[in-house]
């Protein structure tokens, strides 16, 4: 049964983990998915994405059942606010799909209530390979001892710019430009191009992380914030004061166009967000864009890392085997790689990268950004995020967004996301 659905990137942006917090259960014995007299079994593999992600995914099952035949494969996928909602229910009624798309936000959380399948299992069963992963990727899903995630694909933190409008100004991004550099430029866009530099950089939490792993911090440690408050004041207290100037783009204004970015929309020359988000921009704008370097404290060092979607599996699953070999296929199959292209980040395996190569220019250039930042050695390992991290990124989204809007001041702002991630990870 092939299931549709439909993502809203504004709801995946705004609502990280916002109704899964509450979720507690233990997991037990029994299973999902089903087997039939002549030992073919079924197993259930659920995710969010839009309909051309459905598509391939649906493609890609099809190889894995031809080469599998005693095995089936059941989907379902919604978009991202959908799926959570979904999967609570599921696993708060014993029955979570056999395997799912997660992601390193949800990996302590769900492991903390048992649901996640330990798959170290079968990797010694010699089901599923760790090996041929790119850049250390294998040990994204790694917690506590525990292996609950296998990368599909990785992507990390970039500025996406308007290429024309940075070139009318004079200003060229390099590896390991400072952020002095960085409000420089912003101030020369400003001053020479007559619109803001940023669209607002101070209500990303990943850009914000990799801001305090310059400086030898982190937005997460394994048990909850690696920050305090001072740190967060001076942060949200700049980011407002380049609001003021018209260094950054104004907040009310950039709500106001949402989902459009302000980049594409020409309000703004430059966004921090995800490398492989950059596909959007092209379509949404009518000028050129390009993926430059994240900007240093020291020269050096970015604080940037491989993030990626994940496929875990379900500690109730009766088909561990099953699983292991269906995660196997779908991460290390060159044909599947051929497939999925890009569409979840960058292959995570060399297999799968060696086999698509892409041709249109934005997936070339995204390819090429992570090559060049991976040759510049500045990727570094990425905390496992503690249970309730989901939650705190919503709110420091939110209450983000609200100090740039003018609904609260900087020290009331700092004080309410203070108040509610204490009690997020508490949780």
């Amino acid at each position: 049964m092939r299931a549709s659905g439909r993502v809203d990137r504004r709801g995946l942006l705004k609502i990280t983990g916002g109704s899964v917090a509450a979720l507690g259960l233990t997991a037990a014995g029994c299973g999902t998915g089903g087997g039939s007299a002549d030992g073919t079994v079924t197993i259930r593999y659920a995710w969010w994405g839009a309909d051309d992600r459905a598509k391939r995914i649906n493609k890609s099952i099809e190889l894995f059942e031809k080469k599998h035949p005693k095995i089936k494969v059941k989907t379902d996928f919604q978009d991202y606010v959908a799926f959570w909602e979904k999967f609570q229910t599921q696993a708060a009624g014993g029955n979570p799909p056999d395997v799912f798309q997660c992601a390193i936000a949800f990996l302590r959380k769900y492991d903390k209530r048992g649901v996640l399948l330990d798959l170290k299992q079968q990797v010694d069963a010699g089901n599923l390979k760790m090996t041929g992963f790119r850049s250390g990727l294998e040990k994204v899903g790694e917690v506590d001892g525990k292996l609950l995630g296998v990368p599909v694909g990785s992507n990390t933190m970039s500025l996406v710019i308007d290429e024309k409008v940075f070139e009318k100004a004079g200003v060229t991004p390099k590896q390991g430009w400072t952020w002095d550099q960085y409000f420089a430029a912003l101030k020369k866009i400003r001053d020479t191009q007559h619109r803001a530099g940023d669209s607002g950089y101070f209500g990303v939490m990943y850009l914000y992380d990799l801001y305090l792993r310059q400086q030898g911090k982190a937005f997460f440690t394994e048990k909850g914030l690696g920050f305090d408050e001072a740190d967060l004041r001076e942060w949200w207290a700049d980011g407002y004061a380049a609001v003021r100037s018209g260094l950054v783009a104004d907040p009310k204004k950039v709500v106001q166009i949402a989902p459009k970015s302000a980049v594409s929309d020409g309000m703004a020359a430059s966004e921090f967000t995800w490398d492989n988000f950059s596909v959007r921009y092209d379509s949404e704008g009518d000028s050129t864009y390009g993926l430059a370097p994240v900007p240093t404290t020291d020269g050096e060092k970015t604080g940037q890392y491989l993030s990626s979607l994940m496929l875990s599996a379900s500690a109730r699953t009766k088909y561990p085997q099953q699983v292991a070999q269906f995660i196997d296929f779908m991460v290390h199959d060159p044909e599947v790689g051929k497939i999925m292209g890009y569409d979840r980040g960058i292959l995570a395996t060399e297999a799968q990268y060696k086999a698509f190569r892409p041709s249109d220019p934005v997936n070339k250039a995204i390819a090429a950004y992570e090559e060049k930042t991976a040759a510049a050695g500045v990727f570094g390992p990425v905390t496992p995020h503690p249970a309730g991290a989901d939650t705190v990124e919503a709110a420091f989204l939110r209450i983000g967004t609200d100090l740039g809007v003018g609904k609260t001041k900087t020290a009331d702002a700092v004080r309410q996301f203070f108040s509610e991630a204490k009690s997020a990870l508490a949780g």
